[in-house]
């Protein structure tokens, strides 16, 4: 009997350990799906217009809806983009009259890199975005090409000669022949509910492997 009192306590207390990081995650995905849908909430609200707008703030203002106007002046940024085939995300230029935004038109496959977008004047619905795609492993932009590999407001601001704002289109009118790649809460990670499914299954693991350690110590004792 007391050669199976510690297998059983580290058993009991390995399977509370794990049962109790599943249902920490459980938590955790309630808590993560509330912030989801406060987002989308944010993203799909009625836009307000872009001339009433001050000083840009990346933080109170990020995902803010937002409707602007004005015309392409064809300068661009292309940002490389795999979204359906190789391509390119557009980044234009927006003059709205007041000031110069950059504007993220949407995809275009490789062979539209080109295309003509200058002197139209456009309705832009989107979001003000501040992506954060640049770290350590994302090359230098080729300047020579105009390819781009990851969207940087800043760099992109200064290069392109506009406020450091950037809109993701919703929609735009008219069409350009861009494919408008709206934000959504999609590309925010929400893996709570794999890592409970995961913790849990260990947690039953380990409660059969504790099973058969004691089953094997008393078939050894008798």
């Amino acid at each position: 009997m007391r050669r199976t009192i510690l297998p059983l306590f580290m058993g009991l207390l390995g399977c509370a350990i794990l049962i109790g990081l599943g249902v920490w995650q459980v938590q955790r995905l309630s808590w993560k799906s509330a912030i989801l849908a406060d987002l989308d909430s944010r993203i799909l609200a009625a836009p307000v217009p872009l001339s009433g707008l001050g000083t840009a703030d990346p933080q109170a203002q990020r995902y803010l809806p937002v409707v602007a106007e004005g015309r392409l002046t064809g300068d661009e940024i292309h940002v490389l983009s795999a979204a359906d085939g190789p391509g390119y995300r557009v980044i234009g230029v927006l003059d709205t009259g007041g000031r110069r935004v950059m504007v993220d038109l949407g995809f275009v496959p490789l062979a539209a890199k080109a295309r003509g977008r200058a002197a139209l004047d456009v309705m832009v619905t989107g979001n003000l975005h501040w992506p954060q795609e640049v770290d350590d492993w994302t090359p230098a932009p080729d300047t020579a090409d105009n390819i781009w590999y990851a969207r940087d407001v800043g760099p992109m601001a200064a290069a392109l000669g506009t406020k450091p704002l950037l809109i993701v289109a919703r929609r735009v009118t008219p069409d350009l022949g861009t494919w408008p790649m709206p934000l959504d809460s999609d590309a925010v990670p929400n893996d709570h509910l794999g890592y409970a499914i995961t913790w849990f299954s260990l947690a039953a693991v380990w409660a059969v492997m504790t099973g058969i350690f004691l089953w094997r110590g008393r078939r050894a004792a008798t």
